[in-house]
């Protein structure tokens, strides 16, 4: 059996910092005092975000 070889690159391009937010932050829920994540852009801890659905894929059937 014949010996094969891969050949690859290396990737190219600068590697984009991470987006940080500046200042110690809290949740903006009252007598919540939980600190966020200088990378999490919500006002709001994960206890206390609203509640949000993903995308559904297909059609929505009506219900009878």
């Amino acid at each position: 059996m014949a010996e094969t070889t891969l050949k690859g690159q290396r990737l190219r391009g600068g590697v984009r910092p991470s987006k940080a937010i500046e200042g110690v932050r809290v949740c903006e829920q009252s007598n919540c005092s939980t600190r966020l994540s200088r990378y999490n852009k919500r006002e709001f801890c994960n206890q206390h975000a609203p509640i949000t659905y993903p995308r559904v894929r297909g059609r929505f059937v009506d219900e009878e």
